[in-house]
């Protein structure tokens, strides 16, 4: 089996591996795991919104008192809001894949584990986070609590957790999107040069090529 050059005819010996990659490549099924990394880190990241936001707001709504009965339901509420989001995204993302309905690698990419749905979801999950806490804290600090005390404590606690969880989060998307871009660059640009070292070393063998074949003509000529 030989290789074909991009417009320079034969490249020599086909490299099974590069067939059987090339082949793989095909495959729509594995489009969904070509960075195992990536979709194990952002599936622990899923679960453990989903774990933390469900616990926290089914906590929340289970301590509920007469005292604190407001907050504690929103907060309860928008956090259990919150966990059913993400599970959502989770079973939408697992229902499209095993369906095999997409066949398009650009949406594939957007809707797996660890592609734009993922960090958008965490995104947005973050910046709720952040918005409850700050609404908590402004509560707690200006007390608007009937009676001030223990509620108002946990209260101000509540936000302080919320503001750090999202904060937490949202600073967790920016790197890793920093991360993935650099990545994404530097594969690029190594592709890039491979390239151009595949197209010198088939220019340098046409070359030799041409030279001996010059020669021999020369050779019959004489």
């Amino acid at each position: 089996i030989y290789e074909l050059g991009p417009g320079l005819g034969f490249n020599g010996p086909a490299d099974p591996a590069q067939i059987q990659h090339s082949i793989l490549e095909e495959q729509v099924e594995l489009w969904w795991f070509r960075e195992p990394g990536k979709s194990l880190l952002c599936y622990c990241v899923a679960v453990l919104l989903i774990l933390g936001c469900g616990l926290g707001g089914v906590g929340l709504l289970s301590t509920t008192t007469s005292v604190s009965s407001e907050w504690r339901l929103g907060a309860g509420t928008a956090l259990c809001l919150l966990a059913l989001g993400v599970l959502l995204k989770q079973l939408l993302s697992s229902a499209v894949q095993d369906m095999n309905c997409v066949r398009s690698r650009q949406r594939i990419d957007i809707l797996k584990s660890g592609g734009l749905s993922d960090n958008l979801v965490v995104l947005i999950t973050g910046l709720s986070l952040l918005i409850c806490g700050a609404v908590l804290l402004r509560l707690a600090l200006a007390n608007h609590m009937p009676k001030p005390g223990q509620a108002l404590n946990d209260m101000y606690i509540s936000g302080v957790v919320l503001l750090a969880g999202g904060g937490a989060a949202v600073a967790g998307v920016g790197v890793y999107s920093a991360v993935v871009v650099l990545l994404e660059r530097t594969r690029q640009g190594r592709r890039l040069m491979d390239r151009v070292v595949n197209i010198f070393t088939v220019s340098g063998h046409m070359d030799h090529q041409a030279r001996r074949e010059t020669t021999s003509s020369l050779a019959n000529l004489i």
